[in-house]
């Protein structure tokens, strides 16, 4: 697809383009030079209250969470007392 700079530098994305990421006006996009060519990668905006979500760490910690559910390497109490009574162990 072929887009025309214009008036004070602006491009348009063509409606395939932004049908197929989903884009929707008010998004982020991140552009970087790459051997002669410019790169458009959509970003998502994160709230900074929610940042530690995101965070590697964090993120490696849900990934192996889901793996043990999925393993079925989990522990389900009937009432909080007995899972207290676990953790006293």
């Amino acid at each position: 697809m072929v887009m025309q700079i214009r008036r004070n530098f602006q491009i348009t994305l063509p409606a395939a383009i932004r049908k197929r990421l989903g884009l929707s006006i008010g998004d982020i996009l991140e552009t970087t030079l790459k051997e002669g060519k410019i790169i458009i990668i959509p970003k998502k905006a994160i709230d900074a209250d929610q940042a530690w979500f995101w965070q590697k760490d964090w993120q490696n910690g849900e990934k192996a969470a889901e793996e043990d559910l999925k393993a079925g390497k989990v522990k389900k109490f009937n009432t909080v007392k007995d899972l207290i009574k676990e953790l006293d162990k």
